[in-house]
């Protein structure tokens, strides 16, 4: 089992739950943080006295208060110490539930696994920290579905543009002029209205009302 591990979490209450879970599993050297800035410093003296860290559960966003911070949130952590660390495995542990933003983390932040929290979070805990040890990721059941259901449909730069500018409050009719404005192609409104049909019918939603509420919820606007 792991032998030296970080937490940096910004909650007291959670921080200590996670404390108390890494106790149940008889971590022998757990180091704990409220800041970013504070756990990137707490890798970096690791890696001087020659004694790094295992494994970094890390929340995903932080609440800002007078204590300024260079590291705003656990994404901006997690790429500065894989910069410094790159061995160093890693499981977020948040109440994020978009399978977009999820996804992200593994495939471009390279974690190692993904815990919610929510009821049971502390057993679903204890299952990522045995699976990122044994080298396997990790992603509780319930979210995997959520995953496995947005990678089913790729979502092109052209889509994500053509979706974002609805939710700015642009009329479909208005969309080829924003496109044209940008040599964005194509941007006839023949081809904008074809493939904004595409994507409600494949995604199942009926109004573009709808479509833009999907994207948001995943996390891909």
């Amino acid at each position: 089992m792991f032998k030296k591990i970080l937490i940096a979490e910004d909650h007291e209450s959670i921080n200590l739950s996670v404390q108390k879970t890494l106790e149940d599993l008889n971590i022998p050297n757990v180091d704990y943080v409220y800041y970013c800035d504070d756990a990137l410093a707490k890798v970096h003296k690791s890696l001087r006295e020659d004694q790094p860290y295992d494994l970094l559960i890390t929340d995903l966003y932080y609440e800002e208060d007078h204590h300024k911070q260079e590291i705003k949130d656990g994404r901006e952590l997690i790429q500065k110490i894989k910069e410094i660390q790159p061995s160093l495995k890693v499981i977020v542990f948040s109440a994020e539930h978009k399978s977009g933003v999820i996804d992200s983390l593994f495939k471009e932040y390279q974690i190692n696994g993904y815990v919610r929290k929510a009821r049971n979070d502390s057993k679903e805990l204890k299952k990522s920290i045995a699976s990122v040890f044994i080298d396997e990721n990790y992603l509780s059941l319930d979210l995997k579905q959520d995953v496995k259901k947005f990678n089913s449909y790729e979502f092109s730069a052209y889509d994500i543009t053509l979706v974002s500018l609805l939710s700015k409050g642009v009329l479909q009719k208005n969309i080829p002029a924003h496109l044209q404005e940008k040599d964005i192609k194509p941007y006839s409104l023949s081809s904008v209205e074809k493939k904004l049909n595409s994507l409600k019918e494949d995604l199942e939603v009926t109004s573009n009302e709808q479509l833009v509420a999907f994207c948001k919820d995943i996390g891909i606007i």
